[in-house]
């Protein structure tokens, strides 16, 4: 699993702000439901950083156990190992913004840091990986420290809507974000705040998570996909591909490529691992990976989740995040099968030599 190894189930959190933000994601769903039985959408966005730190406070460990430390999909080619993908998959965004030896490179929402330390072996340059929830700040700096780069990687407890006030302007060489920065109340805001701390002729890249084309939000069926990827992923408002490219343009940026790598002809679909059909895994490690996925896994997991919460092990609320992770598979699924969603949508743009900024 990416740079580091499977961890165990669980392991328990004797932070009490973190059980109650957890107890609270769930709450927040249930309290703002209106008559029609839509989640008020203005509130998930106004209380944005609510809305993501309780669901990874939750959702952070149950990643780990399922997925390893790099908490984004990737395609994959027909026998290779799901490590491999999840690697090539960062590596594809680093030669995609050339990425050269001893750039400054900031990591937007950058999870349990994953995909900076393999980026930061794999370009040979120095990351700081900005993230706004402190659980996952500290596990990012445990596995760097086991992993001896904390002379590349380094990170920050920060909010992705004011990074100008964190690092000032014109900072960084270059700035990707990996399924991020669908997190954000708005895309005009956060590309605003990238653009910012970016030097003149500096790169932007990023994975995005979108609704495509073939996507309706008038059509029923389509608009309960939305709402059920929005509630099972702790996402404030998914997007159509079209808020995504029109807002890097009108915050000043040159978009030089976009991609949705979803649409590629693959033989194995992105979301294979979350079918939780064994059969196809494709190595043997892999296995336990997708069994995990499984109905027996799930059933596993949610139950021994149900008991630690029981008897104090985890924070009250874990649970309950678990099952919104099973929504969160289903919907992805019958997302990418539909191909109305893609979490691949790469964009990558330029930033002017000389610019107004937004």
């Amino acid at each position: 699993m990416s740079d580091a190894s499977s961890k165990a189930l669980i392991v328990p959190q004797k932070d009490g702000r973190v059980g109650a933000r957890i107890e609270n994601y769930t709450k927040f769903w249930q309290k703002d439901m209106g008559k029609d039985g839509e989640v008020d959408k203005d509130n998930r966005v106004d209380s944005y950083t609510d809305v993501v730190n309780g669901y990874y406070d939750g959702a952070t460990e149950l990643y780990e156990y399922g997925w390893g430390t790099s908490f984004h999909f990737s395609r994959f080619y027909k026998g290779e190992s799901f490590a491999a993908s999840l690697a090539r998959h960062e590596h594809y965004l680093a030669a995609q913004m050339n990425l050269k030896p001893g750039m400054r490179v900031l990591d937007v929402g950058c999870g349990v840091g994953g995909p900076a330390r393999q980026i930061a072996r794999f370009a040979d340059v120095q990351i700081v990986g900005l993230n706004n929830n402190d659980f996952q700040v500290a596990r990012a700096r445990k596995y760097t420290k086991e992993a001896g780069l904390e002379h590349k990687v380094s990170f920050i407890k920060g909010d992705f809507m004011r990074l100008e006030e964190q690092f000032g302007k014109n900072y960084f060489d270059a700035v990707y974000a990996i399924e991020a920065t669908v997190h954000a109340p708005s895309f005009e805001g956060v590309y605003g705040e990238i653009f910012k701390v970016l030097k003149p002729g500096g790169t932007f890249g990023v994975f995005e998570w979108l609704m495509t084309d073939r996507w309706d939000p008038a059509n029923p069926e389509h608009h309960k996909l939305g709402r059920e990827i929005e509630y099972g992923n702790g996402i404030p408002e998914m997007r159509h591909i079209s808020a995504a490219t029109e807002a890097v343009k009108t915050v000043g940026f040159e978009l030089v490529h976009e991609e949705d790598l979803a649409e590629r002809d693959d033989v194995v679909p992105w979301y294979y691992p979350l079918e939780g059909n064994i059969r196809n895994a494709q190595t043997a490690w892999d296995y336990l990976t997708v069994w995990r996925m499984s109905w027996s896994g799930m059933f596993v997991t949610h139950n021994v989740t149900r008991v630690l919460e029981l008897v104090g092990m985890v924070p009250k609320g874990t649970h309950d995040v678990g099952e919104a992770l099973r929504v969160a598979a289903e919907c992805l699924v019958k997302g990418g099968q539909q191909k109305l969603f893609t979490p691949m949508y790469l964009m990558i743009s330029k930033k002017p030599e000389q610019r107004t900024e937004f």
